[in-house]
């Protein structure tokens, strides 16, 4: 069964510039997070670490500029063969997990930021435009947050793959043509 490929369809230009801009970013954002903490404390783990934090504004900006793009420009509804092949908690799944997605695209920037504060290493931007302190210092409190981070970071990892399995299950089984929506299969 194919889906229809209107337009209307379709997300505009916009949300599926920022749709792959945010998966790239996030993926990488993941990566350099990864090899990061494997490394002894060093210059070059200090760079990345600046790298990671300053990804993790990037999204946090990407992110807060997506929402307001979804907010003012509704999306696509799903075409009605594919609502109709769902399962109700397929459905529920779909809707849930793009809520959560949004969710901790915030929370993983701004949990790394508090971390950063309280650990008593401000965020410079680029490394000339110095951000303000999400927290005071506080050393036990930044340990208390540390964990935080990471679980956030591997459930939006969890997320994105889930996402993606389902993309690919639509694509490669159901074969209704949903990718189109987001610009992949013409």
């Amino acid at each position: 069964m194919r889906a229809s490929r209107s337009s209307s369809s379709r997300y505009t230009h916009v949300a599926i510039a920022f749709h792959w801009l945010l998966a790239l970013a996030l993926v990488g954002v993941f990566g350099v997070g990864l090899y990061m903490t494997g490394l002894s404390f060093s210059p070059a783990k200090l760079k990345l670490m600046n790298w990671h934090k300053w990804a993790g504004v990037t999204i946090l900006i990407l992110s807060f500029l997506r929402l307001l793009w979804r907010l003012t420009h509704r999306p696509p509804p799903l075409p009605a063969q594919v609502v109709e092949g769902m399962p109700l908690w397929q459905r529920a799944a779909h809707h849930g997990t793009h809520y959560l997605l949004y969710l901790l695209f915030f929370a993983v920037p701004l949990i790394g930021w508090a971390y950063s504060s309280a650990a008593g290493f401000p965020i410079v931007l680029f490394g000339v435009l110095p951000l303000p302190d999400l927290l005071s210092v506080d050393k036990a409190l930044a340990e208390s947050i540390k964990p935080w981070h990471g679980t956030a970071a591997f459930a939006l990892a969890a997320l994105v793959l889930l996402h993606v399995a389902a993309a690919l299950k639509h694509h490669l089984i159901d074969r209704d043509g949903l990718l189109a929506r987001i610009g992949l299969s013409r």
